[in-house]
């Protein structure tokens, strides 16, 4: 972004047009009011760290050479005449790549208990692609018998990007899709109707899925039993982590039963688009077959630049930005609604990245703080010690 400001500043050879600048500053807090600010003659703004292109290039990239190629292809604007700017334009890229050759590279940590874990990228789930580095990823598979990964927030937005993106891009095919359940997330959602979705979404795939609860000491056994019929009579498997009382002793026989359905052939992984898809197709099938929606609504913009991008770049995956507390885009719709439309307010090109994020509802790429924001919790004592984290 300085780049840009700077190319403009001592005479704007490439003629990039102020008001066409789509490339924006990032900071790591949220911050309303950094969504819009006035920079000298345009308007530009800031999005979270995680929505970043960069956030998701540095995932979905193979090497450091695959890196520099991905950056070097982000669309930063537009010039004057219509015609795209990108970043190696700028003669950014060398300079970007230098500042992520160590940030590419896997951390390895330890757990509590001792165990190796690696963490790596950060992009959310909501308004990116939610899952880890393809790098870190084929680390873990090169250096033990299992590994596992997980995708953010729910399985309409964590598992049908990591399918449909990261699984696509890297060539790689889960053995198991593990979903995860609470008995208080069940009764938020008043009853098994959102599980069932979730699990008629995930069963698309054709891989193997397993149901596990994530039990806490207050749930109920009989409705423990109730849950584990209910989906076992779906042809889901189920089981139980304890996890949380036990702590990894709790884990042994979840464990053993997801090893047990995970040492199969790899079946054919069955996308829930195709890369042949038209870009409006894809939309309206993640919607139809993840959401349990009935189609999609486009604002004028956003169909404006779905039929420029749809050129070009029809060939992209799409990247849902929704909220993650409803299959709809109203977060206050729980449960497994119907008859509902998913509106597409603005669609943005990730160029670099491969894919074209489809902004829905009222989403946002940067958030603000809730009416009483964890900071106010947090404090830190004469002795040293530090509160309100957890």
């Amino acid at each position: 972004a300085a780049m840009i400001d700077n190319h403009i500043y001592h005479g704007n050879d490439l003629k990039i047009d102020p008001n066409q600048i789509l490339f924006k500053r990032v900071m790591d807090m949220n911050d309303r009011a950094l969504r819009n600010i006035e920079l000298g003659e345009y308007t530009t703004g800031f999005d979270i760290t995680v929505a970043s292109e960069i956030m998701a290039i540095l995932c979905l990239s193979e090497d450091l050479h695959d890196l520099k190629t991905r950056l070097g292809e982000i669309l930063v604007a537009y010039d004057f005449s219509g015609n795209e700017i990108y970043a190696k334009d700028l003669n950014a890229v060398g300079a970007m790549t230098l500042l992520l050759k160590d940030a590419i590279k896997p951390n390895l940590v330890q757990t509590t208990e001792n165990t190796p874990a690696i963490i790596h990228g950060g992009p959310f789930a909501n308004i990116a692609h939610g899952a880890n580095s393809i790098i870190a990823t084929k680390t873990a598979m090169r250096l033990c018998d299992y590994t596992i990964t997980e995708a953010g927030f729910g399985s309409d937005l964590g598992a049908e990007k990591f399918m449909n993106i990261k699984a696509r891009e890297s060539g790689l095919t889960p053995n198991l899709i593990v979903l995860v359940v609470t008995m208080q997330s069940l009764e938020y959602h008043s009853g098994y109707d959102n599980l069932i979705q979730h699990i008629d979404h995930l069963k698309q795939y054709n891989i193997p899925v397993l149901v596990v609860l994530n039990q806490f000491p207050t749930d109920d056994k009989n409705l423990i039993i109730q849950l584990k019929e209910f989906v076992e009579s779906h042809g889901v498997a189920f089981s139980i982590s304890d996890i949380y009382n036990q702590g990894s002793k709790g884990g042994l026989e979840f464990a053993k039963q997801a090893v047990e359905l995970a040492n199969h052939d790899l079946n054919e992984i069955r996308y829930i688009y195709e890369t042949e898809d038209s870009l409006e197709t894809k939309i309206n099938k993640v919607v139809k077959c993840v959401y349990g929606g009935t189609g999609v609504v486009f604002s004028d913009m956003a169909w404006d630049k779905l039929q420029n991008f749809e050129r070009e770049y029809g060939h992209f995956n799409v990247c849902m930005a929704k909220t993650q507390y409803s299959f709809t885009d109203n977060p206050k719709l729980l449960g497994a609604p119907s008859n509902f439309k998913i509106h597409i307010n603005d669609l943005k090109l990730a160029r670099g990245a491969g894919f074209v994020i489809a902004l829905s509802g009222k989403i946002l790429t940067m958030p603000g703080l809730p009416k009483k924001p964890a900071a106010e919790n947090i404090d830190y004592l004469e002795d040293g010690t530090i509160v309100g984290l957890s």
